[in-house]
């Protein structure tokens, strides 16, 4: 579980992180095959929690575009119930959006108890999109890894437990899926030229990402890391974080409401 974990108060520097898993997996077929196990174990843990009523818990993606968090979600989650999982994405903010404090459209979609919530993008666009293309100033934008790390200690004190994934893909990696988007018809759909747009910011959007990771790595909401750039191997390496996770607050199917050994259906 601590192997893409990032220490908090332990200077991250963005260049040292490695995208390519092949140097903690070499067997693409053998990663494979224990990320269905682990997929299959995720689903009756989340059974268990959905039954039980006790546990909520908060999964966070961030990524650059075209960093997998979308092929992420569709995988590792593929099998669990629907109806305790809740999927949010979130996109450019609505007008009504825009009239509260950033933070409003998030806090109310955090999952209740007994919900798996997942979040594609977060209120981590806040410092990452906003800084990047100027959106607000410095003077607003900067504070806010203080109030995101208050607001994140105050999901965990409510007993939510966080799990916040970057997934980290090279600058060659992004082309390389940029253009088999292109080459596929079927996928061109995914394609928007406002990815080019923000490819040629790649070197602001890595250094809003490394302070990201540096100003909100804490012991209540930890970073995870993952080398992106083999699709096997992010999803090998977040399913291990997230079902070792849920082990830890091992939860339980509920007793019966009373003695059920004399029960006969009529």
């Amino acid at each position: 579980m601590n192997t893409h974990q990032l220490e908090p108060g332990r200077p991250v520097r963005i260049r040292e992180l490695p995208t390519s898993g092949r140097q903690f997996h070499d067997d693409k077929e053998t990663a494979i095959a224990e990320f269905k196990m682990l997929r299959d174990e995720l689903a009756e843990l989340q059974r268990r929690l959905y039954a039980g009523r006790k546990h909520k818990v908060l999964v966070v993606f961030q990524a650059v575009d075209a960093g997998g968090k979308d092929g992420a979600i569709g995988k590792v989650f593929h099998g669990v119930h629907p109806q305790g999982l809740r999927v949010h994405p979130f996109k450019k903010p609505t007008d009504e959006e825009l009239g509260h404090d950033f933070l409003w459209r998030v806090h109310k979609v955090t999952p209740a108890t007994r919900t798996i919530g997942v979040f594609n993008r977060s209120h981590y666009e806040d410092v990452l999109v906003v800084r990047v293309h100027n959106l607000v100033p410095e003077s607003v934008w900067r504070p806010r890894y203080e109030q995101i790390n208050a607001f994140e200690k105050g999901l965990h004190d409510a007993g939510i437990t966080i799990l916040k994934f970057f997934l980290h893909i090279s600058k060659e990696e992004q082309k390389e899926r940029f253009q088999a988007r292109l080459d596929n018809p079927d996928k061109q759909w995914k394609f928007s030229f406002e990815d080019l747009e923000k490819r040629q910011l790649w070197d602001a959007y890595m250094a809003a990402y490394e302070e990201m990771l540096n100003q909100c790595n804490t012991a209540w909401a930890p970073w995870y890391a993952i080398p992106a750039d083999q699709k096997w191997y992010r999803n090998l390496a977040v399913s291990r974080v997230i079902v070792q996770a849920l082990k830890e607050l091992n939860p339980q199917y509920p007793p019966p409401e009373g003695d059920l050994s004399n029960v006969i259906i009529p």
